[in-house]
C-alpha cells in the first residue's frame, strides 16, 4: 500500500531533492564550465588568481614596512582628488593593492572564490578587463561625487572622499553578478544586488556605492553582449556561391 505523497519511501519529492534541483539548474552550467577548464589546463587556468592573491599579500607586506611603504601609495595609490592621467596610470596596481586598515585574509578569500571561479569559466583576459572596468566605473562615480558636493544627486560628503580608493573589492562583486549572469544563474546576481543595496541603506559609504556602481556597469556591459549576440543571430546568413555585385569589383556580376 502506497503511503501518502510526500512521505519518507515513497514518491514523493522532499525538500534536499527540490534543493538539489535547484542548485543543479542554478549553478550546473558554471560548474560544468569551471571543471571543463580546469580538466584542459589544470593549474594553468588559475594563473591569474593565483598572482593576484600573491600580489595582494606581497603589497600588505610592504606598505607597512617603514621604508618602502610610501612607494606602494604612489604607485597604487588612487584618490578622486588626483588628476585623470595619474589615477589611470595608477589603477592597474591599485586593483591589488588592499587597505591597510582592513584584516588581508578575508580579501584572499574573496579572491580566491571569485576571481578563480570567474577566470575557469571566463577566462583571464576577460577576467582581468572587467575587473579594471568596475574598478574604473568606481572610481568614476568618486570623482562625479566629489563633484556634485554633498547636497547634489549622488552626492557624498568630501570626508568619505579624500580617502584613498584602492582594493579589488568593487571587482570581486563585478566579476560576481557578471559570471552569475553569464551563466545564467539569476537567483545567484539577484542575492549580490540585494546584499550590495542593503549595504547602501544600512551605511551609506564611498565603498558601498562603488559597488553598486561596479555592478551597474557590468549589468551595461551584459545588456550589451547580450544584444549585440541576438542581433547577428537574427541576420540572415548568405546564400552558398552568392557573390554581390559590390564585392566583384567591377559592379557587374561576376562571369559564369
Amino acid at each position: 500500500m502506497r503511503g501518502p505523497v510526500g512521505a519518507p519511501g515513497t514518491n514523493g519529492r522532499g525538500a534536499a531533492d527540490r534543493l538539489r534541483d535547484f542548485a543543479r539548474a542554478e549553478w550546473g552550467p558554471l560548474a560544468y564550465a569551471v571543471q571543463a577548464r580546469l580538466r584542459d589546463r589544470g593549474p594553468r587556468a588559475l594563473v591569474l588568481t593565483a598572482s593576484s592573491c600573491l600580489g595582494i599579500l606581497a603589497l600588505q607586506l610592504v606598505q607597512h614596512a617603514q621604508g618602502p611603504g610610501d612607494w606602494v601609495d604612489r604607485l597604487g595609490g588612487v584618490y578622486c582628488t588626483l588628476p585623470w592621467w595619474k589615477a589611470l596610470l595608477r589603477t592597474p596596481l591599485s586593483l591589488f593593492v588592499p587597505d591597510p586598515t582592513l584584516p588581508v585574509w578575508g580579501l584572499l578569500l574573496q579572491v580566491v572564490v571569485v576571481f578563480g571561479i570567474s577566470e575557469a569559466a571566463i577566462g583571464a583576459p576577460r577576467c582581468l578587463g572587467i575587473a579594471l572596468y568596475a574598478t574604473l566605473a568606481g572610481t568614476t562615480f568618486a570623482r562625479y561625487s566629489l563633484w556634485a558636493g554633498p547636497d547634489g544627486f549622488l552626492g557624498l560628503p568630501v570626508a568619505d572622499l579624500i580617502g584613498r580608493d584602492t582594493g579589488p573589492s568593487a571587482a570581486v562583486v563585478a566579476l560576481a553578478v557578471y559570471v552569475a549572469c553569464r551563466y545564467r544563474a539569476w537567483w545567484t546576481a539577484g542575492a549580490v544586488i540585494l546584499a550590495m543595496v542593503v549595504e547602501v541603506a544600512a551605511l551609506t559609504n564611498l565603498a558601498g556605492c562603488e559597488h553598486l556602481t561596479a555592478i551597474v556597469a557590468v549589468l551595461l556591459l551584459f545588456g550589451a553582449e547580450t544584444w549585440w549576440a541576438g542581433r547577428r543571430r537574427r541576420r540572415p546568413p548568405v546564400p552558398a556561391g552568392r557573390t554581390d555585385r559590390a564585392t566583384s569589383g567591377t559592379g557587374r556580376p561576376p562571369r559564369g
